[in-house]
């Protein structure tokens, strides 16, 4: 688990969601999880668990993207310290987080990527990049028309 902004977002791995001692004593209220090939979780009450299993590629539906980019940018706006966890924590976990992120400091998620990766390895997926470019930008559209914000 590695903490990519103080005090509000980590970025984590199947067995940081499936034994949660460490996530609930960094303070950590919220988990997004995005593993497709582990488990559903079982999480205490104490925390706030949101699954959206994710393949490590393409071809995700393009509405669950958004929804995933509604979650964490939502936590994010609340403060509510939140972890993005998928299965090695290599891939899915860092783009969504660099696009939340990005969205809620007002930065690109190349930006935030890079400031991710000096924390913590990280294997890009091209076309999971690009299905989160096309998913952010039907979010940022949808907080423009005053849908989310």
């Amino acid at each position: 688990m590695h903490e990519t902004h103080p005090k509000l977002l980590w970025v984590g791995h199947a067995l940081d969601v499936r034994e949660p001692r460490a996530v609930i004593d960094a303070g950590i209220t919220a988990i997004i999880d995005l593993a497709y090939e582990e488990a559903v979780a079982q999480i205490p009450r104490s925390l706030t668990y949101c699954r959206f299993p994710l393949h490590d590629g393409g071809g995700n539906p393009p509405e669950q993207l958004v929804q995933v980019l509604r979650s964490a940018t939502g936590f994010l706006r609340s403060g509510t310290p939140t972890m993005i966890a998928c299965s090695a924590g290599l891939s899915r976990s860092p783009t969504v987080a660099a696009f939340a992120l990005a969205h809620h400091l007002r930065q690109t998620p190349e930006e935030v990527l890079t400031r991710i990766a000096d924390v913590k390895a990280l294997e890009w997926n091209s076309e999971l990049w690009s299905d989160m470019e096309a998913a952010a930008e039907r979010f940022r559209s949808e907080c423009r028309s005053g849908m989310n914000t």
